[in-house]
């Protein structure tokens, strides 16, 4: 669509665009206008009323004030070298070097450098210590159990040839058998 619309006007009187080439080499048809119609890239940007009172509001001035000492409050002043002086005879020096706000992402930043990633130290301590105390003996019994039997098939695949290369947590498992075999006898012996 041509962004410069020329009107012709027809034998009748009435307006239209006439016909135009596209990039391609076909052509558009020419178009009929009504009386009044404006094009849509002319038409002004709807503002609500109250968008219109705010903007009006963030000159800084009150509400109000006659249109010409509004024109004198935003004219620019002068600056004399960082130097205001709100009352004849006193003088404020501005130069000083202002703080920077801190942006939202400058503070996580500088909270993320100041934290530090420990590992956790994991100890060989038993089982059963770390078990929450309203867990029924008999299930956490029966619980272990099931692990020593895991960690026995997992033996005899190793020695068979099946696993040849356990993985990490493999490994991990069959350090824990012992610790796995006295916290069953520790609930045994508790339950008798």
């Amino acid at each position: 669509m041509a962004t410069t619309a020329r009107y012709e006007h027809d034998a009748d009187g009435a307006k239209f665009i006439p016909a135009t080439q596209r990039p391609d080499g076909t052509w558009r048809k020419p178009r009929r206008i009504k009386d009044g119609y404006v094009p849509q890239e002319e038409v002004p940007l709807y503002e609500s009323k109250g968008k219109q009172f705010k903007a009006r509001q963030n000159t800084g001035l009150p509400v109000g004030l006659t249109p010409e000492i509004v024109a004198q409050a935003q004219k620019p002043k002068k600056n004399n070298g960082g130097v205001i002086q709100p009352i004849p005879g006193m003088l404020i020096n501005v130069d000083k070097k202002k703080k920077k706000k801190k942006t939202g992402v400058d503070e996580a930043a500088e909270k993320l450098a100041k934290c530090e990633i420990q590992e956790p130290n994991f100890s060989n301590t038993s089982i059963a210590a770390h078990s929450s105390p309203t867990t029924d003996p008999g299930k956490r019994l029966k619980n272990l159990r099931k692990k020593l039997r895991d960690i026995e098939t997992l033996e005899e695949k190793i020695k068979i040839g099946v696993v040849k290369n356990p993985d990490k947590d493999q490994k991990e498992k069959l350090s824990k058998k012992n610790d796995i075999i006295k916290d069953i006898e520790l609930l045994e012996n508790s339950s008798q």
